[in-house]
This record gives structure tokens, sequence and C-alpha cells, in this order.
């Protein structure tokens, strides 16, 4: 089980900012049957132990002589620095299925793009699961080993995925394939043709309309210019 430590949190509003500047992170706690604590961790700590937990795994909160089994719910980072300045942990019950998305982690290296020169192409990088808060993966890894043509997919159902975990999406979906240079080119290049289609039609209608404007203009003999 991975701990972390958190004390009862007393700043609140814009007094929040002298705890960051001291490598501490406001956070609070919550759920269904946890009354909402003020809580605040140490940066260091924290970041150690999201790198190891991420969003799906229980992490037990000590604060004080009690104990928390949660989940990190939500976390806002700086948009700059990229450092967290806040963090939402939730409790969930154990006893109640809940739906996170879990990161796939992809592993080895596809022959056909190795040997045959071909992209590899990832579809999918989350998976959206349904299960026991205790038995929620950490992360799902992907093999691409296998992708040896550019026939070859790994699908969801190719995952190894533990029993208790549901998949919500479909068992026949692409994770990953490779494809031919060519084709990538092709797909890219694509848009970009219609878009230089699409300007040339537009061009060309807006100039029938300048001439057809200038017809209706143009001074004829029973009717002459007005000065």
């Amino acid at each position: 089980m991975i701990n972390l430590e958190a004390k009862i949190r007393k700043e609140t509003g814009k007094k929040v900012k002298s705890l960051r500047k001291k490598g501490i992170i406001p956070a609070v706690l919550y759920g269904p049957k946890t009354e909402t604590l003020s809580l605040e961790v140490n940066q260091k700590e924290f970041e150690k132990v999201f790198r190891e937990a991420g969003e799906s795994s229980l992490i037990q909160l000590s604060v004080g002589s009690k104990k928390f089994l949660t989940l990190i719910h939500a976390l806002e980072t700086d948009a700059i620095l990229q450092k967290p300045i806040h963090i939402d942990f939730y409790q969930p019950r154990l006893d109640e299925e809940i739906t996170v998305v879990i990161p796939l982690v992809f592993e080895g290296e596809a022959p056909a793009a190795k040997e045959l020169g071909g992209t590899l192409v990832k579809n999918i990088h989350e998976l959206e699961v349904k299960a026991l808060p205790q038995h929620l993966p950490h992360e799902i890894k992907v093999n691409i080993e296998k992708l040896k043509t550019f026939e070859d997919a790994v699908l969801i159902k190719d995952l190894i995925i533990p029993s208790e975990v549901k998949v919500i999406k479909g068992q026949e979906e692409i994770i990953a394939l490779v494809t031919p240079i060519e084709k990538v080119e092709e797909e890219l290049a694509k848009p970009v043709e219609e878009k230089v289609e699409e300007v040339v039609k537009v061009e060309k209608e807006k100039k029938e309309e300048v001439e057809e404007a200038v017809a209706e203009k143009k001074p004829t003999k029973e009717s002459p210019n007005v000065k």
C-alpha cells in the first residue's frame, strides 16, 4: 500500500499561497461517507507518491492518528511551472465499483516500423474501466512487438487485464497498428488538398459575383450613365 502523510490545514483562501512558497500543497479530502477535511501535504513527498500511484491506485492517507484509503480525484497544476498547486483526495466506498481512466504504457518495438519503415500509430492512449477501488490497476501495458506487418493490429481484447476490471470500450477497437509511410503522407496531405480546392472554388464564386455585378452596372444605349 502506498502511504502519504497529510496535516489538517488552517490556511484558506489567499493565505494558501504562503504554503506553496514553503513547498506545501493545499488539499481537500471528501467522499460519500467521509467528512470533508482541508489538508496540506509536502510537495516532494506527494510528487513521489503520484509517480507511483497516478490517479487510479489507492493511497493510504494518514492524517494524525486517522487513516483514509483514497484516490487522487483531481489535481490542479500551475500552467507555467507544471507543478501541483491543489489536490482533491477522494475516499470511495470499497464495496462499490467506480469508473476511472487508466493510462496505457506501450512496451517493445514494432517490427513493421523498424524493419519495414512504417509508422506506429497509437489510436488509444488510455482506457476507461470499471472496478472496485482495490482492484484498479495503476497502468495497462500494451506489447507492440506483435506488429510484424502492416496488416497486424493490437486490439483491446489482446490486452492482459485483471478479470475484476471491466473495460468500457468494445473489445474489437484498435489500440495500435503500423501503417506504410506513404499512406501517412497521403492522409496528411489530403486535408491540405481539400482546403486548396475549397479556396479555389470560393475565389471562383467571388469572381463570378463581381463579374455579374459589373455587368448589371454597365451602361447601355437605353440607359445612359447618370453623372
